[in-house]
């Protein structure tokens, strides 16, 4: 393979630091349902992450990728809100 030649498949830096974007709210999502206290909404809650991750896997267009991690985002601060209440 020549010097500079990206192999067909290969992520562009800007979809590498995107997936690794996603994958880190992905970690961070599932590590804030770890604190939720009854096992049967925590296993709801996961079923529902892993759910939404799976179903957006295939998504290509960078808008609408951008969209659903700023949702994503907003759903887990509002998570970790409704934690740190049940917590107090």
């Amino acid at each position: 393979m020549a010097a500079g030649r990206v192999p067909p498949g290969a992520l562009t830096l800007k979809q590498f630091l995107r997936r690794q974007q996603v994958l880190r709210l992905y970690r961070r999502i599932l590590r804030a349902i770890r604190e939720v206290p009854a096992e049967q909404d925590r296993r709801y809650l996961k079923d529902w992450a892993r759910e939404e991750f799976r179903r957006n896997k295939d998504a290509t267009e960078e808008d609408a990728i951008r969209m659903m991690i700023t949702q994503g985002n907003m759903q887990l601060q509002e998570l970790q809100r409704t934690l740190r209440l049940a917590k107090s």
